[in-house]
């Protein structure tokens, strides 16, 4: 690929001006106070006295060589030469030899008016002889330059602190270089020439580029569109879980396109400050208008497009956040059309959108991305190991099955930790082994090697994951049984690894035989030490929340019906009214018990027939710790899984 060259730099509006470092101005700032007192003079070598003084103590000793009145305010005092060593004038100026033949002045003192400073004079002298009387001269500031500089300095040291403090706050109050500068956008902007991020970077969401495709189709040639009077969609939103790839596929389409790319987050338009939301919307779309074509990126939506009303009694009606969707919507679809402007949204949160955000003309085109399945996981890994140092030719499928359930995101994280694993080992070349184990960090959290457990709390902990096994193994429904642990990994104290099979839907059948496999651990406890501990904590809460969705959100009660409380919308999130009666929520209640109830007597009644291989396979956990699905096979043989239990209905 050629290099592309480099472009010359822009002024950014966003970029402060003035970008003045702590080190410098503190410089600066100790700087100014020495030199100072040297531009001013030297003010130490003049000692302020009174009037008295100077009558009593130096017009009597006839020490006065002249007096300079400076600006009509004040009088400089030059004693004589013969009189300057004198022990009075050495104390008093606290002077050394060397400085005896500086000329001064050495003393000052204020004069009041020139009217009151002549009589006084007059007054003091009048015993002296004219020829002998102190010679007075009249003048104006000999220091107007020092005088200045010192007004100056401050002043600039007073604007540079002003401006570093402005840029600061220029972060804090959003786009801007000052710190009035609030409504300026401060969206990133990526010339065409930056960006890189190509549809070779994406996979896995192949159905969603080809919707977008259209998009740089029509931004690389419009006129195919529009001889046909066909209109492109102003905005597309995606839709989709945390790390499927929304953001990367919004650069793609801009790297594709190769047009302006303005980015920013849904949080960056909303502040303290009335009106600065809906400020920012519209030098956002002023901008991306000079720009045109180019496409606006508003990343997490949700947070200023959520929908109007909802929540009006815990916010206000005027909320900041309202008015900002109010001119994003007139932004989108007002009487001044952005033609040339494309906006992408991205959100996981669409049931709390406006409506008037969503319609066409508006967001015309909703792509929904969703986990990857196994061939789309094996594409994504491809494009993670390019960069990485491979010691061989790994199996991608084999990792793709050993990861379902993963996105994008996860998947990079795998990459990137088996890295790790291999700097940290020492190792050159990542390997398959190095992968595994990044599979597992990623899963269960690093393995606890310092974490103290006791015998008693390893028998109960090994009895209990055999009881997770045996279960399994024998149901089913049940995922296939990938190993059994008593190693101590994240908050768990030991685990059994299953490798879910991706469907869309399960049967009633496969719910109950999920809430027994979760049972099966308190059900050994139960069945081997007569009593059961708090290690069940985790299955329990499983348990609980699977077993209210069955009997709220799927139907599989016969008591509640074909009913379903479940909200796509999210309209009763925050709602404080439940939908359905109080004598509903009894009988759901009820439901709920009786069905975990029935499933743990039957998980005892499977696990009392199995008690010596549930015995064998606890045993042999103590022993190694860890127990593969060939060791399993080798105690329960191949898995021939009986058939479900029946249903039992309530």
């Amino acid at each position: 690929m050629d290099k592309i060259p480099e472009q010359p730099k822009k002024e950014n509006r966003n970029t402060p001006r003035y970008k003045l470092p702590v080190p410098w101005l503190i410089i600066l700032l100790i700087a100014g106070f020495f030199l100072l007192p040297n531009l001013m003079g030297d003010k130490s070598a003049e000692k302020e006295i009174s009037w008295q003084t100077f009558n009593n103590e130096m017009l009597s000793r006839n020490a006065i060589e002249k007096l300079v009145i400076i600006n009509k305010e004040k009088a400089e005092v030059y004693i004589k030469k013969e009189k300057i060593n004198d022990p009075y004038f050495r104390t008093s100026l606290k002077r050394k030899d060397e400085d005896a033949a500086q000329p001064g002045p050495h003393f000052w003192f204020s004069i009041g008016s020139v009217e009151s400073f002549e009589k006084k004079m007059e007054e003091a002298e009048k015993n002296i002889p004219l020829q002998q009387r102190t010679e007075i001269r009249y003048a104006p500031s000999n220091r107007l330059f020092p005088e200045l500089i010192s007004w100056l300095i401050p002043l600039a040291l007073l604007f540079f602190f002003w401006n570093m403090m402005s840029g600061r706050m220029s972060g804090l109050g959003g786009g801007g270089s000052s710190l009035f500068n609030f409504g300026r956008s401060n969206a990133k902007l990526m010339e065409k020439e930056a960006t890189l991020t190509t549809f070779d970077d994406v996979a896995g969401l192949e159905e969603a580029e080809t919707e977008v495709k259209e998009i740089v189709e029509f931004l690389k040639a419009p006129e195919k569109f529009t001889k046909v009077g066909a209109k492109i969609p102003k905005g597309i939103i995606l839709v989709g879980p945390p790390g499927t790839g929304k953001t990367l596929l919004a650069k793609a389409v801009a790297g594709e396109a190769k047009v302006p790319f303005f980015s920013i987050s849904g949080s960056a338009f909303v502040e303290m400050f009335v009106g600065v939301g809906a400020s920012r919307v519209r030098d956002l779309f002023k901008t991306a208008k000079e720009k045109t074509p180019c496409i606006v990126f508003i990343d997490e939506i949700d947070a200023i497009g959520r929908s109007r009303g909802k929540g009006a009694y815990l916010s206000g009606s005027n909320d900041e956040r309202e008015s900002t969707l109010n001119q994003l919507l007139t932004e989108m679809d007002g009487f001044d059309t952005n033609s040339g402007v494309i906006v992408l949204a991205a959100t996981n949160r669409a049931d709390l959108l406006d409506p008037a955000l969503l319609r066409p003309g508006r967001f015309d085109r909703h792509i929904y991305l969703e986990l990857p399945n196994l061939k789309e996981r094996e594409e994504i890994f491809k494009v993670h190991v390019r960069t990485l140092v491979m010691a061989e030719e790994l199996d991608m499928h084999m990792l793709a099955t050993q990861t379902p359930g993963f996105s994008g995101a996860d998947i990079a994280n795998i990459c990137n930790e088996a890295a790790l694993i291999t700097a940290r080992n020492q190792k050159d070349k990542i390997g398959k082994t190095e992968f595994l184990e990044a599979i597992e960090r990623v899963v269960a959290g690093m393995e606890r090697k310092s974490k103290i457990i006791s015998p008693e709390e390893k028998l109960i902990i090994a009895y209990h994951e055999a009881g997770h096994a045996v279960a399994s193994w024998m149901l089913k429904h049940i995922d296939p049984l990938l190993k059994v642990s008593i190693i101590p990994r994240g908050k768990s104290l030991g685990a059994a690894w299953y490798l879910p099979e991706e469907k869309n839907i399960r049967s009633a059948s496969a719910f109950h035989e999920q809430l027994c496999a979760a049972l099966a651990g308190r059900a050994a406890e139960e069945i081997i030490f007569g009593e059961v501990s708090s290690g069940a904590l985790d299955d329990l809460e499983k348990v609980t929340k699977q077993a209210y969705s069955m009997v709220l959100y799927f139907g599989f009660s016969s008591k509640i019906g074909n009913i379903s409380y479940y909200d796509s919308t999210g309209s009763m999130e925050n709602g404080f009214v439940k939908p359905y009666s109080e004598e509903t929520g009894k009988m759901i209640d009820e439901e709920v018990r009786q069905l975990v109830t029935t499933n743990y007597e039957k998980t005892k009644s499977l696990l009392n027939e199995k008690k010596s291989l549930l015995i064998e396979v606890a045993e042999q956990l103590l022993k190694s710790e860890i127990l593969y699905k060939e060791d399993l096979e080798k105690i329960l043989g191949k898995r021939t899984p009986m058939l479900s239990y029946p249903i039992i209905q309530s």
